[in-house]
């Protein structure tokens, strides 16, 4: 039996460059924890973030990192069912990834964090699930009640999470709006299924939206990006929209848009998707959301580019590059 295998570690937060493949010993999982052997993994922007020390929870170096995979349990740790050794799981982010980081031929994770996807879903796009999707549905649907005829607004349309809110937001009967800097993804996010895309670099985030909506603005704004662009989104909002914030992707100050909020009566709302575990029946609801529309095919996790192990410094760069449209997968061969 082999007694190593490669991880994906970092010593020093920075670029990609920081990122090291490593021999090193297969761990044995502890009390309530299980080992995967692992047969994708998915890159995220939190990931990017935490390398360089920009996310919520700081490095320890070494460091892993990684939230989400997909592979098959090869040894349970203590208080752990072995009926589970042999069964193929994919990864929900409910653990700290400096600790149990899935960038890898191998991971131990948590026993609470394995989730289950369809069967026709192959491993890179079950790697590709629980993450965009509970961050999504949290927002639009447990919170927002996203229904027929609401105009929702998805800046960064081209990630992952942003395409997972689209096709919430159509399962639901709503209207999407992608929101992108670059032309060149148009006709792609438009095939995908937005129904409206504009582009911010050529157009007018606010006369579009007024056109597009018949001048009632979009109910909902989702939006993982802030810095300036806020106003605008602000000011394309509905009479009592509701605004989330799940990310900060522009790092530049962010100026609150106080006139739109007051004049609009918006509701402004930080969201991130651990909050969903905070109470195990509306985990639950979430999980079996998801889990009907992967099912039925819905929800299709859309796999943007696939690297090898041994290309993590170019797959990162790739996802600090914006140019993928969908999640950037690592094939495990």
């Amino acid at each position: 039996m082999l007694k190593t295998a490669k991880f994906v570690q970092f010593h020093r937060l920075g670029g990609p460059e920081v990122l090291q493949v490593e021999d090193l010993p297969i761990p044995e999982p502890g009390k309530d924890e299980v080992r995967l052997r692992i047969k994708a993994f998915a890159l995220n922007r939190a990931e990017a973030l935490f390398r360089q020390g920009h996310y919520v929870i700081q490095p320890e170096f070494p460091s892993k990192l990684g939230y989400e995979a997909a592979g098959v349990v090869e040894a349970v740790g203590p208080g752990v069912d072995e009926k589970l050794i042999g069964k193929v799981f994919n990864t929900i982010p409910n653990f700290s990834f400096s600790r149990h980081g899935v960038y890898g031929e191998v991971a131990v994770v948590p026993v609470t964090s394995l989730g289950v996807y369809p069967d026709h879903l192959t491993p890179e796009q079950g790697a590709s699930v629980w993450m965009q999707y509970l961050t999504a549905y949290g927002a639009l649907v447990h919170i927002a009640n996203v229904a027929h005829g609401d105009f929702v607004m998805l800046p960064a349309a081209s990630s992952s999470t942003a395409i997972a809110a689209m096709e919430i937001v159509k399962a639901e009967g709503g209207k999407a709006i992608g929101i992108t800097r670059t032309a060149k993804k148009a006709a792609d996010l438009l095939y995908l299924g937005y129904d409206h895309v504009i582009v911010s670099t050529d157009e007018d985030i606010v006369e579009r939206a007024a056109e597009i909506t018949n001048g009632k603005g979009a109910r909902i704004i989702f939006d993982p990006v802030l810095g300036s662009s806020i106003q605008a989104l602000a000011q394309s909002a509905a009479y009592q929209g509701i605004y989330f914030a799940y990310g900060l992707l522009d790092q530049r100050p962010t100026p609150f848009p106080v006139w739109p909020t007051m004049s609009k009566a918006l509701t402004f709302r930080g969201w991130a998707f651990p909050e969903l575990f905070r109470d195990p029946e509306t985990l639950k609801k979430a999980k079996d959301y998801i889990f009907k529309h992967l099912s039925d095919g819905t929800l299709k996790p859309v796999v943007g580019k696939i690297f090898a192990l041994d290309q993590i410094v170019e797959a990162h760069r790739f996802m600090d590059s914006n140019d993928q449209i969908g999640k950037i997968l690592v094939k495990i061969e």
